[in-house]
């Protein structure tokens, strides 16, 4: 189980994990030993909150599949353990970034005083940069 919050949690069925070889440090030892993980997590079949769901699709962008995997990988570390750690806690990361429900955006007017001094602003830049013209020579 992947307690991301109180409220919030994965069962381990529903993460998969692979282990593959990793390139990066680790001498030899990166040849022979499968230390990066992928650790994939299926929302379509996730017992997460449809509306969790569709934000944190959102917010993983191009580590969601076509069919709705959702794919972190994590290869920073020399041993399969760290990496593991490291993908489930930047998944419980990105979980817990969606749980949050955004503030819905108010819409606001300009006041009429701010408007006044907009123009007048905008009156000002204008006489300016007429002044700056040079003056015309009819001789």
């Amino acid at each position: 189980m992947l307690t991301v919050s109180p409220a919030l949690a994965i069962p381990e069925a529903e993460l998969e994990e692979r282990f593959v070889r990793a390139s990066g440090p680790g001498g030899q030892n990166v040849n022979k030993v499968a230390t990066a993980v992928e650790l994939r997590l299926d929302l379509r079949a996730s017992t997460l909150p449809e509306d969790v769901k569709r934000r944190l699709a959102r917010l993983a962008g191009r580590r969601v599949s076509e069919q709705g995997v959702l794919l972190i990988d994590s290869r920073s570390h020399r041993t399969q353990a760290q990496n593991r750690a490291a993908a489930r806690e930047r998944l419980a990361e990105l979980v817990r970034r969606a749980a949050v429900v955004p503030r819905p955006r108010r819409k606001t007017r300009p006041t009429t005083a701010a408007r006044e001094r907009r123009l007048e602003s905008k009156t000002r830049r204008g006489r300016v940069k007429a002044s700056r013209k040079g003056v015309s020579s009819d001789d």
